[in-house]
Formats: C-alpha cells, structure tokens, sequence
C-alpha cells in the first residue's frame, strides 16, 4: 500500500507533493503521509487553502457581511446575496460557510450529539465581574481571505485587558494550530477560566486536556453563541476592518508579517474606548483600569 502511493507521487515538485496529502486517507495518517513524502508536517499549513476564483469571491462577502449580521445562517445569506444580483442557491452557500467555520448565533443553547472523545463544558462566566488580568482568556477561530485562497486564524486574549496573548495560521481548521496558540499563550502565565465556544478544535481531548494540566477552569458559550464570546468577536471586527479587508494578501509570508504588524499596534498602540483610552498592554501590565474620574471600572458579563 505505503510503496504505491509513494510510487504514484514521488517524482512530483515540493507544491504538488503537498497537493498529493489526503488527510482522508484510509490507511495512512498525514503524518505518514508526510514522512514517505519528505515533507515536514508543518509546511503543509503554510500553503493557502483553495477554491475557484468564483468561490473565494463569495467568501469574501460572505465574511464581511457574517461581521455585520453573526445571526444570518446559510438561508439568509443565500437570499442576502441574491439581494445584491448573486444568484447562488443556498447548498453552496451552506457549503462555503461550513468551509469558513461559519454558524448563525443562535437564541439561546441547543443540545447536539457530541463524538465521545469530545467534552462539552458549561459557560462559567455570566454574572461575573472581570477585574484583573489572567482571570479569563478566550479563543476563537476566524477565515482570512488571500488573493488565490484563504487561511484560518487562531488567538488568544485576556478579556480583562484585550490583551492579544498568541496567535496561529492555519490553511485547515484542524485542532493542530489552536493547541499551538494555546501553548504560546502558556509561555506567558495561567488563567484562571478559559473561555472557547463548542468547535470541535476546543471540545477535543487534546485541547481541554492542556487546560486541565494547567489547573484552568474550561468554559463553553452555548452552541452557536458566538456574542458569548463578545470579546474575541470585537477582536476580528477591528482586525478586519482596519486592515484585513484593505488589503489583498498575495500569498502566506505577506499575510503573516502584516498581522505580526498589526497585532503589535493593537496591543502597543491602538487606544480602546473601554480601557479609558489606553492600550491592552498598559492595561495588562496595570490591570486595574481607572476612568476619567479615578474610579475602578471592574466589567460584569451579563
């Protein structure tokens, strides 16, 4: 079995080996894969995800419209773009938005059937106040688009300071790169809860096994929820429009240096309303934030 495969793909360049992995593979792992190959696992992640041209244009409307309206499922933003002159039927936007790890929030929780090697874990954080730096963290997972593909970015803040403490790029939205941002984030100190919403890269043993080594309490919003996580939400909003969305990536490394930009003005320089105009940083390293008047402002979820 192994000697075929190999036999079939081997006299391909480093790019078409790459196109070559199956992560669907009967019978060997992507690891494997990779191995027989001569690839590094990790180059795999640093190719761009694609689709037709078509498509990636659909995505990017879809993406910025989803900001706007989070409530909107696949029917409503197939009669959305249909508004706009976009004749999609609503299968492929329901398969463009599965592919963006994109789902409507949702009144209130609902139950689903989970994997047995998944948990779910009950929201921990409504009526509680936050005054203090690593007394919350939280994750989320959002689609960045290139010019011929698109990528999947993973981060970690602290509600307290808005803080961004890591983050990942993905071309897949597998737990691998979420575990990593959540390691990165590990370097820097402990929170006391970690807030996620229910994907499948949070729920997975892997991930809430690494909370439990640290002693860190796991909170999860109701299923489609996503305004539990407000934070983070507010997070990709200004991520996006204030640089993602005037920009067309070419290609991964221009992608990665101007969010390494990016992330460094948000945490160094940009000034939050909400921190009394002061930055995430100040505020994480003086967690107390103080308004105008010289009182604390401590935040209630609500």
């Amino acid at each position: 079995m192994e000697l075929a495969w190999v036999k079939k793909n081997l006299a391909a360049d480093g790019a078409a080996r790459r196109g070559w992995i199956d992560p669907q593979h009967p019978s060997l792992s992507v690891r494997r894969q990779c191995e027989l190959m001569g690839l590094g696992r990790a180059s795999l992640y640093r190719e761009p995800a694609r689709e037709s041209d078509e498509d990636l244009r659909l995505m990017r409307l879809i993406d910025e419209q989803y900001l706007a309206t989070p409530f909107y499922g696949s029917r409503r933003m197939a009669a959305w773009l249909d508004r706009r002159g976009e004749s999609v039927n609503r299968k492929r936007v329901q398969r463009l938005m599965r592919i963006m790890g994109l789902e409507a929030i949702q009144p209130g929780p609902r139950t689903t059937n989970r994997s047995p090697d998944h948990e779910s874990h009950p929201y921990l954080l409504r009526g509680v106040t936050i005054d203090r730096r690593d007394q919350v963290w939280s994750t989320d997972v959002t689609y960045l688009p290139l010019v011929d593909g698109y990528m999947f970015l993973a981060a970690v803040i602290d509600w307290h300071s808005r803080f961004v403490l890591s983050w990942r790029l993905s071309n897949t939205l597998d737990g691998r790169f979420c575990l990593e941002a959540l390691d990165d984030a590990l370097q820097t100190g402990r929170p006391e809860i970690f807030n996620t919403d229910q994907g499948c890269q949070f729920t997975a043993n892997a991930f809430t096994g690494r909370l439990k080594e640290e002693g860190v309490a796991i909170s999860m919003d109701g299923r489609g929820r996503a305004l539990d996580n407000v934070f983070v939400e507010r997070l990709w909003r200004s991520l996006k429009y204030e640089e993602v969305y005037l920009k067309s990536y070419r290609d991964v490394p221009e992608m990665e240096a101007d969010l390494e930009r990016w992330f460094a003005f948000y945490n160094h320089e940009r000034l939050h309303q909400s921190l009394d105009y002061r930055t995430p940083a100040e505020v994480y390293r003086d967690p107390t934030p103080v308004n105008p008047r010289g009182k604390e402002t401590p935040q209630t979820i609500t």
